[in-house]
């Protein structure tokens, strides 16, 4: 189940008194970390309230074709694009048939023409429904059409709501949920909690200056976003950036470096993974002052005091997380960063020169060396994205070793 974490699930549900179980099915969706939205077609909305399933769902429910709420009015299209997975439960004989036909003539079965997602299909009806030719013609035609794209989930057999005998009645929610999740490929870090800072860090010297560096985030931003595609729960603390917070990723923003450092500690009684590659200011102001300094003479001292190690304080705590720490140098690149690894007990290290005006700060682009106790490994020079897949790989890989 860990491998719907991050997952976008889309649930259709059609007309049956099993639409009753989709309270629950969307309950374990979401508890094994995946995001849903509901379809409801006006069948279903006779048997369970779109209130109960916007509740349990955190999600507005959606059910009219054309939506005045959706971007350009074309609800079914945006909703198309979103979903990693279509699970239509229960599916109707009269669903069924209408997909089988390629209608669409409401929101569920239009959207099943649009999406290229895979499909989940949970049947639900009468026994001699199911058996009818009509039905079985419908669901190898629909098996013919969609290939692999189309898991069929069922039906079971047992006694019905009708107080008939036979198969026809929908799967337990546990069991859709669990073949929904096998429709995923197992990711390198299923359900890890992984914590990330980034960027840079600003210390105040009055309400309108302060001391900071030529960090923009992107490695962070990057290495977020990966190891949220490797399936991990993913917290991204992040100083003052302008570029987007990566989709599916919970962003904590601070400030300066005490901030962040209070952000770190509030995760670590979760956290598996730590990786620090925010340049966090070294110093500080040892004062603040309340209001703009004035320029009044040719000189200016400001004493500065060390801002506390926010990798080693993690990297102390017990439990200890795998924790991976950053090295920007300008020289004696691998010197320093084993100096680091070691001084501060990290499990894993990543070395750049910021030296290079090609690479590194502000760049798309960059290159690193990464060192762990028992060996190193060089990345060259690629786009950041590129290197943060790479570089996930590696630490998912050390994680478990």
């Amino acid at each position: 189940m860990q491998r719907l974490t991050n997952r976008r699930i889309l649930l259709g549900i059609s007309g049956g008194i099993a639409a009753y179980k989709c309270a629950e099915l969307v309950r374990l969706l979401s508890k094994a970390g995946a995001e849903v939205r509901v379809i409801m077609t006006s069948g279903a909305m006779e048997f369970i309230t779109p209130l109960t399933m916007q509740a349990l769902s955190g999600n507005p429910v959606h059910h009219a074709l054309l939506d005045p709420e959706a971007e350009a009015g074309m609800g079914h299209i945006e909703l198309a694009k979103w979903a990693d997975l279509l699970l239509i439960a229960p599916a109707s004989a009269n669903l069924i048939s209408r997909l089988a036909q390629g209608m669409g003539n409401d929101l569920l079965t239009t959207v099943c023409l649009a999406t290229d997602a895979p499909i989940c299909l949970a049947p639900a009806m009468n026994q001699a429904m199911w058996r009818d030719p009509m039905t079985q013609a419908n669901m190898e035609r629909l098996q013919a059409a969609h290939g692999d794209n189309l898991t069929v989930i069922g039906p079971d057999a047992g006694e019905q709501a009708c107080g008939d005998v036979g198969p026809g009645r929908m799967m337990e929610p546990e069991a859709i949920a669990t073949a929904v999740a096998d429709r995923f490929d197992t990711g390198l870090l299923d359900g890890v909690s992984v914590v990330i800072t980034a960027g840079p860090t600003r210390e105040a010297i009055d309400p309108v200056r302060y001391i900071s560096n030529h960090s923009s985030g992107k490695m962070g931003y990057a290495l977020a976003a990966a190891a949220r595609d490797a399936g991990a729960r993913v917290t991204l603390i992040s100083g003052p950036v302008t570029i987007p917070a990566p989709d599916r990723v919970q962003v904590v923003h601070v400030t300066s470096a005490l901030d962040m450092l209070q952000a770190a500690q509030s995760e670590l009684e979760h956290c598996q993974i730590f990786i620090a590659s925010a340049a966090v200011a070294d110093y500080r102001p040892a004062s603040v002052a309340d209001q703009k300094v004035k320029k009044s003479t040719d000189e200016l001292s400001i004493q500065l005091i060390k801002n506390p190690d926010i990798v080693a304080t993690v990297a102390a705590h017990e439990p200890h997380p795998f924790t991976v720490g950053f090295a920007a140098e300008t020289q004696d690149v691998e010197h320093y960063a084993r100096d680091k690894l070691a001084r501060k007990n990290l499990d894993l290290i990543v070395a750049n020169d910021v030296s290079r005006t090609d690479i590194g700060f502000n760049s798309d682009d960059n290159a690193v060396s990464v060192f762990w106790p028992e060996g190193q490994q060089r990345f060259d020079t690629m786009n950041k994205h590129s290197l943060a897949r790479a570089l996930i790989e590696l630490i998912a890989g050390q994680y478990k070793a």
